[in-house]
């Protein structure tokens, strides 16, 4: 049974529903399983509690 888990800044609920079904359908096609098989995790982190060349995202809006 596939586990994906996606961490990322928060997004809609919209878009991780069809992200969900994307990765869903690439795994049922790939490995011939039915959809029920797939789980997906998704671990939001806010802008203030993550961080790319020493610089927190959330001062990155301000640049």
């Amino acid at each position: 049974m596939p586990i994906v888990t996606i961490q990322q800044s928060p997004r809609s609920v919209e878009m991780k529903r069809e992200l969900a079904h994307k990765i869903t359908e690439a795994f049922v096609q790939a490995y011939e399983i039915s959809p029920e098989a797939v789980q997906i995790f998704f671990a939001e982190t806010s802008h203030e509690n993550w961080a790319k060349g020493g610089e927190l995202a959330v001062d990155w809006k301000k640049q």
